[in-house]
C-alpha cells in the first residue's frame, strides 16, 4: 500500500494538554511561514498543473490554494470570537462546496496568495499578543463534542498549512515537476 495522499504529513492530532510556551511559539512560527511555504510550493507551475488534482477524487492545486485562505479567514474569526465572547458557538462552513464555487475552480491564484499573506500578518500579530489565560479560551463547534481551545486551534492551523503545502509538494515530487 502506498502513501496516504489525503494526509501526506499524517492526520491532525488534537493536543491532550495545554501547550507550552515553546510549542505555541513553534506553532505561531509555522502559521507565519505558511504563506511563503505555499508560494514556494507553487513556483513555476503552469496553468494546466494548477488544474491537476493532487490525488484522485481530490481538489486541484488551484482549489487547494483558494481553500487555505478561506479556511484561515474562518479560523481568524473564530479566534476573535473566542477572545471577545464567552464560549461562542461558531458557524461552520462546507469547505467542499466552497471549493466548487467558480472563484475556487477557475480564478488566478495570486489574489488568494496575497490574501493569505496579509491575513497571516494580522493573525500572527494577534497570536503573539496573547497571554497565558487567553490560550485557554474556547469556542463551540457544532461538529465537535467538546469545546475547542485556542491552543487546540493554534495546533490545528499550524498543521493545516503544512498539510496543504504537502499536498502540492508531494504532487510535484510524484509528477517530477521541478
Amino acid at each position: 500500500m502506498g502513501p496516504d495522499l489525503r494526509f501526506p504529513i499524517g492526520k491532525f492530532q488534537r493536543p491532550t494538554v495545554a501547550l507550552t510556551d515553546t510549542q505555541r511559539r513553534e506553532y505561531i512560527e509555522a502559521i507565519a511561514a505558511t504563506p511563503a511555504r505555499l508560494s514556494d510550493a507553487l513556483k513555476g507551475l503552469k496553468p494546466e498543473q494548477l488544474d491537476t488534482r493532487y490525488r484522485p477524487e481530490g481538489w486541484t492545486v488551484r482549489q487547494v490554494v483558494h481553500h487555505v485562505p478561506d479556511s484561515h479567514m474562518n479560523a481568524y474569526t473564530r479566534f476573535k470570537l473566542a477572545l471577545t465572547e464567552e464560549l461562542p458557538l461558531i458557524k461552520p462552513y462546507d469547505e467542499a462546496k466552497w471549493a466548487e464555487l467558480g472563484d475556487a475552480r477557475t480564478a488566478a491564484i495570486e489574489p488568494s496568495l496575497a490574501l493569505l499573506e496579509n491575513l497571516h500578518k494580522r493573525w500572527v500579530l494577534l497570536l503573539r499578543s496573547l497571554g497565558p489565560a487567553e490560550w485557554s479560551r474556547k469556542f463551540r463547534h457544532p461538529d465537535h463534542e467538546k469545546p475547542l481551545s485556542l491552543d487546540d486551534s493554534l495546533a490545528l492551523y499550524a498543521w493545516h498549512g503544512k498539510h496543504h503545502v504537502a499536498h502540492i509538494t508531494s504532487l510535484r515530487e510524484r509528477e517530477g515537476w521541478r
